[in-house]
């Protein structure tokens, strides 16, 4: 399945790629035929696989914080957070690949009570200074217990993100709310009380896993 977040570039692409697969089969030069032919399946391969959104199942964690990303974590220390959560917090920040799902989902139910879009720099996502320099957007949500703050950082590649929440709105755990186009950078900050519940380098499911739970 396709994610409705990225069908304006995903469907030109993918027509695209048909329409030169098909036109391939007549060029007369027969390498060059499976050049122009091969270069296409890979275009439609590619588009396939990054706007892909598979179903996840979200566990049910009292406290639980979820990963709004696929990836790799990059990053795991204290903070000081002054906008939302206004003082110290443990952030956590996973890097997504143009290989990785890049639909981005709620990391806790709740309302958001904080939103900013900032049109900033394009940093290679796995830097840490594109947490603070880069096109990104912030949200806040406030859980009733606690609250997060977390924010979709485009990269050096990625020059688009998704995002059409608004302050007031409810969200869910786990459910689908954007992405952001074609590699990135997702930071969670959390409460500084926040159990870390994964390690440097290890592998992310966006809806699956846990990244910390707060304790009450």
């Amino acid at each position: 399945m396709l994610t409705k977040f990225g069908t304006d570039v995903a469907i030109p692409l993918i027509v695209g790629a048909v329409v030169i697969m098909i036109a391939g089969w007549f060029i007369p030069n027969l390498v060059l035929r499976w050049i122009v032919i091969a270069a296409a399946a890979l275009l439609l391969a590619f588009t396939l696989n990054f706007f892909r959104d598979p179903d996840r199942k979200t566990p049910h964690v009292d406290g639980g914080i979820i990963a709004p990303a696929d990836g790799k974590i990059v990053l795991i220390e204290e903070v000081e957070e002054p906008e939302y959560l206004h003082g110290k917090a443990m952030q956590v920040s996973i890097f997504m690949s143009p290989l990785d799902v890049h639909v981005n989902r709620i990391p806790v139910s709740g309302r958001v009570e904080y939103f900013r879009y900032i049109k900033g720099e394009y940093v290679v996502a796995f830097d840490d200074k594109s947490s603070s320099r880069n096109e990104r957007t912030e949200i806040g949500i406030d859980q009733g217990r606690f609250k997060v703050l977390f924010k979709q950082i485009a990269g050096f590649i990625a020059r688009r993100i998704v995002c059409p929440l608004n302050v007031g709105d409810s969200v869910r755990a786990g459910e689908r709310f954007g992405m952001i186009k074609f590699g990135s950078r997702v930071d969670v900050l959390m409460p500084l009380t926040t159990v870390i519940k994964v390690r440097m380098n290890q592998r992310t499911r966006a809806g699956e896993t846990v990244l910390g739970v707060v304790p009450e």
